[in-house]
């Protein structure tokens, strides 16, 4: 099976297994359980687990649309979607080690591209942490420079970087 074809949409009965990978790849940003709950609620067409076939998840993606440059607050509940939306915000990806190295992250970049498109936007964003630049800049992903991002993105880590790409 495809890397691709493993990613399937997030349920409802997957939260608990999206909180036991949350808690195991970020360790540092832990974020409430009510957060992927609310995503889930208000955007399902961009939420997906990377396998769950017998043997668990091995990854989740949350994504939906948002404000350009304003990224949300961690361990924050958004209320609603912004409307219009000015890009297409990935809130968080999470690959347990076994599930990384297979393509998984490509393709769901690949997935989400797909339904930034879809929901009519032309830029895709996200907050890159724990070292992940470089798997970002590979994906066509550049940082952007913005002195007024400085607060919120030092709540994210001290390597935080706000990163756009355009929607092709």
């Amino acid at each position: 099976m495809t890397a691709a074809a493993r990613w399937r949409p997030m349920t409802a009965a997957d939260l608990a297994a999206v909180n036991a990978v949350a808690a195991q790849v970020h360790v540092a940003f832990p974020e409430d359980a009510a957060v992927f709950a609310e995503r889930l609620a208000l955007y399902p067409a961009g939420c997906f687990v990377l396998g769950g076939d017998g043997d668990g998840i091995s990854g989740y993606v949350v994504s939906h649309p948002w404000r350009i440059a304003e990224p949300p607050a961690l361990d924050t509940l958004l209320g609603s979607l912004p409307s219009p939306a000015s890009t297409y915000y990935i809130h968080d990806v999470a690959l347990l080690p076994h599930g990384r190295g297979h393509g998984a992250g490509a393709a769901v970049i690949a997935l989400l591209l797909r339904q930034a498109v879809a929901a009519g936007l032309d830029s895709i964003s996200l907050v890159a942490v724990n070292g992940s630049r470089r798997f970002w800049h590979r994906l066509n992903f550049h940082e952007m420079e913005n002195p007024a991002l400085a607060a919120k993105l030092a709540s994210y880590g001290p390597d935080a970087c706000y990163m756009v790409r355009a929607v092709e």
